[in-house]
């Protein structure tokens, strides 16, 4: 067996001391939340942004998609289309940039592809685009597989709208639910265990 060196010694020496974890961090703020409601966060290049009458919304840059919730931009992210934009999108010099979007959206908890409009008019050909229906409808089918990414179709925007602000409030609620539980299954009583054997 090789001898260690010196310097992993020193961090073996170390590893008892690094092995006690301090508390949570303090949230007194999570008491609170029961009178709150979540925002949502509209992309600034988002052109046409959709009306809420139920919850606020503000305007930001999000990495992804063109709704999330603020503070969890990073785990909730909504792409909106337009039949237009989708049929667009699923063309050839168009396709492999919006792969790359749909991909990006494959590290968040909740993602969805929302688009303003039915497979019926996609069918019917109710786009400007040269691209056939047949498709348009194919391509998104192997873009729901392959990301992982739910189709959503709404007939209106105020149906996008009502949709996505229960997407928000419902995925917000859940976030402190998982809060609140973590909480309760932090309060133990204290006992003579060592923290250092939670490793």
């Amino acid at each position: 067996m090789p001898a260690l060196s010196p310097e992993t010694d020193r961090i073996n020496s170390e590893a008892p001391k690094q092995l006690v974890f301090p508390a949570l961090p303090a949230s007194p703020g999570l008491a609170k939340l029961a009178d709150l409601r979540p925002v949502i966060v509209v992309d600034s290049r988002e052109q046409e942004p959709l009306t809420f009458t139920r919850l606020q919304s503000v305007r930001g840059t999000l990495y992804s998609g063109d709704y999330s919730v603020r503070g969890l931009e990073d785990k909730f992210a909504v792409e909106r289309k337009n039949l237009n934009d989708i049929a667009n999108c699923c063309a050839n010099s168009n396709r492999d940039r919006f792969e790359r979007e749909l991909h990006r959206l494959r590290g968040f908890c909740f993602t969805r592809l929302l688009i303003i409009g039915t497979r019926e008019d996609i069918a019917a050909g109710r786009y400007h685009s040269k691209i056939i229906p047949s498709a348009v409808l194919a391509t998104l089918d192997a873009f729901e597989f392959r990301y992982s990414i739910p189709l959503v179709f709404c007939s209106s925007p105020a149906q996008a709208a009502i949709a996505l602000e229960r997407w928000v409030w419902r995925f917000a609620r859940e976030v402190v639910t998982d809060a609140n539980n973590l909480l309760r299954g932090s309060s133990l009583k204290k006992t003579s265990h060592n923290p250092s054997c939670l490793l």
